[in-house]
């Protein structure tokens, strides 16, 4: 693999890394690669917002290729909002375009002194002055920069005024809208004053074997383009699904604590193409084309909402009106928030407001369900860290927690719930209580499986949606897999045989992998972000779901039912190796994945876990 490029914005000294033959080989890339590139670094004393707190921008072996939906990136770190594995996954053309400029990632410490951005361009890095674009929103930061740098080719990876701001929500944002939002890496990036990295390069991406690759990757993207569930995404977007993930009472409302939302025909996706939708956008060489975009009353183009936004600002807060969810989600991506975390919190207003928890005191106007205008008063309070805002802006525990009501907030170890809920389709149950950054969807999106996507080239079966413990083998066998996807780095939606991956990957890479190969890699990958987590203080007690998830709902299509966590719990720790009282991984199973050195951690209390 190509070298990454490393800098410390203090010193302003730069340099290179070259990745070890036996790293490259037991991690991939992506994420994988960079839990275990940052593994010191990680500590429970590390301070997530300190200039020693670690910034690491890596592509995979597959990322630029314009194979199967492949042109995305990953950034890891420590997340400022749950000091747990912090992990963010962006698609867009930055990655690409840091391949195609001579690097395969970008490793970043220290602090400048003033606002800065990076400009990387045919394998230089330079560090350049930023004060013009600070507090500049993520829109307009690109096309200052672009137009100073008169390189209207180049990509940027930026934040907004949520960044600068600190909000623990913040995310980086490229192109029009594509974002790196969980997790709070915004904030990480703002800590550090570092508004942008500009990237352009003219650069081929180094491939083991470039004349079998081709062949493979255009059958790859051909049977993809024909799979039905790409045709959705294309036609309809992500969006697509709402009408049966509400059917089955998998679609949250009133903050969760509701089973039905009747008016879901019009925030779904076939109601956008019908009404506002102009076209659609893609990422890097994308055959799916998912993104949306549409036009307002006020006549201009702008981007379509996804299914997490439209959920997130429409049945999340009992809002139907489509065009008011575009702007909401709109105001996020320029001040540069993440949508699923910034709709969760405001749900969680709301819904205090409801009990009387907190009053119009505290939020300076009154708050009604359904209210637009009160939202957009709430993210723009937010995003400054004004009044109410001061407390929104660090999440939806620390808001609940500063009201004496954190047991309300829907949220696992500091990550806000994603809007799939386990009432509906059980599975992800374990997912939200395992995930390695929380209550993540991406880490497994289990959800598609319970509906009956259950690839049986990964020896996946299908179980009822509210099936229990008897699917944790299941759930445990697509999140490795997942794994793999974050480490090569390649799109959730590449819904292609896994065959086709092994193939690729090979051609990529000069490896002679099976599946079972990457389902290993993949594993190993999930047990060292879980003995880093371990590392910084996770422990059994963290695996659980809020309140609000283990309580039935009276009516839709999950009513009555509760997923029986503690029985899942166990069956999934049995079949992880992992120990039942602690949640850590046993040395047995650790050292079946080579990680031997990390038990030795464990065992010693390494990163303070004692």
């Amino acid at each position: 693999m190509q070298p990454i490029a490393t800098i410390n914005l203090t010193t302003r000294e730069t340099g290179q890394f070259s990745v070890p033959a036996e790293w490259e080989r037991d991690y991939l890339g992506g994420a994988s690669l960079a839990a275990r590139l940052l593994y010191t670094s990680l500590t429970r004393d590390l301070e997530p917002l300190s200039p020693e707190s670690p910034l690491l921008f890596l592509t995979g072996p597959l990322t630029g290729t314009a194979g199967p939906a492949v042109g995305r990136f990953v950034v890891c770190g420590k997340s400022p909002a749950t000091g747990l594995w912090a992990e963010s996954n962006c698609g867009g053309f930055w990655g690409p375009e840091l391949r195609f400029a001579g690097f395969d990632g970008l490793w970043i410490t220290g602090k400048a002194e003033g606002p800065v951005y990076l400009w990387i361009n045919e394998g230089r890095l330079e560090v350049r002055d930023a004060a013009q674009i600070w507090g500049l929103d993520t829109y307009q930061a690109q096309a200052v920069l672009k137009n100073e740098l008169n390189r209207p080719s180049a990509r940027l990876a930026v934040i907004g005024p949520a960044g600068e701001n600190g909000v623990l929500f913040a995310g980086i944002f490229c192109d029009h809208g594509r974002t790196a939002g969980r997790t709070g890496l915004g904030a990480v990036m703002g800590s550090k004053n570092l508004k942008a990295i500009a990237v352009e390069g003219g650069g081929k991406v180094p491939l083991a074997d470039a004349e079998k690759y081709a062949p493979l990757r255009s059958a790859a993207n051909r049977s993809l383009k024909a799979d039905n569930m790409s045709k959705v995404f294309h036609d309809l977007g992500t969006a697509g699904g709402a009408n049966f993930a509400e059917y089955l009472g998998a679609l949250p409302a009133k903050y969760y604590h509701a089973g039905a939302f009747p008016n879901v025909d019009k925030v779904s996706g076939s109601s956008m193409a019908e009404t506002i939708l102009t076209g659609t956008s893609a990422c890097h060489a994308c055959v799916i084309a998912c993104g949306r975009v549409v036009r307002l009353e006020d006549g201009e183009k702008r981007k379509g909402p996804e299914y997490e936004t439209i959920v997130g600002f429409g049945p999340n807060l009992l809002n139907d009106n489509l065009p008011a969810i575009v702007r909401l989600g709109e105001i996020c991506d320029r001040y540069g928030m993440d949508t699923i975390s910034a709709s969760n919190t405001l749900g969680l207003v709301f819904y205090l407001y409801e009990k009387g928890v907190i009053t119009g005191k505290d939020t300076g106007f009154p708050l009604c369900w359904g209210d637009v205008a009160a939202a957009e008063k709430l993210l723009h309070l937010t995003a400054r860290r004004e009044g109410i805002g001061a407390y929104l802006a660090q999440g939806s525990r620390r808001f609940g927690a500063h009201f004496g009501a954190e047991d309300e907030a829907v949220q696992v170890n500091g990550l806000e719930v994603a809007y799939h809920d386990p009432r509906g389709v059980s599975g992800m149950a374990l997912v939200y209580a395992t995930g390695p950054r929380g209550a993540c969807h991406n880490k497994s999106d289990y959800f598609l499986v319970d509906w009956g996507q259950a690839d049986a080239s990964l020896g996946l079966e299908y179980f009822d949606r509210q099936a229990g413990a008897e699917k944790a083998a299941n759930v445990a066998r697509h999140q490795d897999w997942r794994a793999v996807c974050d480490a090569l780095v390649l799109c959730l939606f590449s819904n292609i045989p896994a065959e086709m991956v092994v193939d690729l990957t090979n051609a990529a890479t000069g490896s002679n992998r099976t599946s079972e190969d990457l389902l290993r890699a993949g594993e190993r990958a999930w047990n060292l972000k879980r003995v880093i987590n371990h590392r910084l203080g996770l422990t059994r007690a963290n695996d659980k779901l809020p309140k609000a998830l283990l309580e039935p709902l009276s009516e839709g299509g999950a009513a009555g039912y509760v997923p029986p966590l503690e029985a899942m719990l166990a069956a999934y720790y049995a079949v992880r190796g992992w120990d039942p009282a602690t949640g850590r991984p046993t040395r047995v199973k650790l050292e079946s994945l080579g990680l031997g050195w990390a038990a030795d951690d464990l065992d010693k209390g390494a990163g303070g876990q004692g």
